[in-house]
């Protein structure tokens, strides 16, 4: 196979390898073997996630989304803005645009590096009950943003144990068989929220997860009347900023606004996923 062009891009510390495969060149027979090659830290290019750029007859663009697991996920928050910025800069897109993903249809506007889209509608808003683990109960409150979120309210977001605490939570037979996404998340005295995820598909804590985002903001809006726009502070200390209507309880037009940094171009060589 010849050499792959792609983009390295971040969202808020969240990193993808996207490809413009309206050609089809990525078509092996072994496609998530070659996501979590090429998926791999330090011993090939390493991101969370990969993003296919395909063809649409009603929209923009297609895309596809993977894990670095090469597991399929329906939506992706920080990765819809970087395939937004990317569609833009290679001339698929102008600044404003709408793509087909899985979760349904995303529109997005571009202004420079920074790019704020449309995310679906959240469902299955479900507050404070518990959630009985191997040696504690917490009070969980849990949504769906694309794919499904917990989130847990904490005191002190720094002090929590998120890879195995988040890990059992994943894995709970309450979410099987798809398992879930888990947000610990502490209230800030500006308006705004702190957050940490660990990502099912990663399998580990990630520097930001958009979804999860979204999901801490509704979740934290709805238990303490927090009105629109929330502020979350991710992991990597940078900021995404939640949008939305509420009536009712009820959520709607939920805007993601963020960065979507293209950090460099280059080929993947089939070393690259061996």
């Amino acid at each position: 196979m010849n050499p792959i062009p792609f983009f390295k891009m971040s969202g808020a510390g969240n990193d993808f390898i996207i490809i413009d495969n309206r050609d089809k060149k990525v078509n092996h027979n072994d496609l998530t073997g070659f996501i979590a090659g090429v998926c791999r830290r330090k011993m090939s290019v390493g991101a969370d996630g990969l993003i296919l750029i395909e063809t649409s007859e009603a929209h923009d663009f297609r895309w596809r989304f993977f894990n670095s697991d090469g597991s399929k996920a329906e939506m992706c928050g920080n990765g819809a803005r970087c395939a937004a910025r990317f569609a833009h800069v290679t001339g698929i897109a102008g600044t404003s645009l709408s793509f087909e993903t899985e979760a349904g249809v995303v529109s997005a506007q571009i202004n420079k590096d920074r790019v704020r889209v449309l995310m679906p509608e959240p469902s299955d808003l479900k507050l404070t009950y518990p959630l009985k683990l191997s040696n504690q109960t917490l009070e969980i409150s849990s949504i769906d943003t694309g794919v499904p979120h917990v989130v847990v309210m904490v005191e002190q977001v720094d002090d929590v144990d998120v890879v195995s605490l988040g890990r059992e939570i994943r894995l709970h037979q309450t979410f099987a068989p798809a398992g879930t996404n888990a947000n610990f998340v502490q209230r800030s005295k500006d308006h705004s929220i702190k957050i940490r995820t660990y990502e099912r598909g990663v399998e580990d804590e990630t520097l930001a997860c958009g979804t999860g985002a979204v999901a801490s903001a509704i979740i934290s809006a709805s238990r303490f009347n927090m009105n629109s726009p929330v502020n979350v502070k991710t992991h990597s200390g940078v900021y995404l900023t939640i949008h939305f209507d509420v009536k009712g309880g009820q959520f709607s037009n939920v805007h993601m606004e963020g960065d979507a940094r293209i950090i460099y171009k280059g080929e993947l060589q089939a070393e690259a996923w061996k």
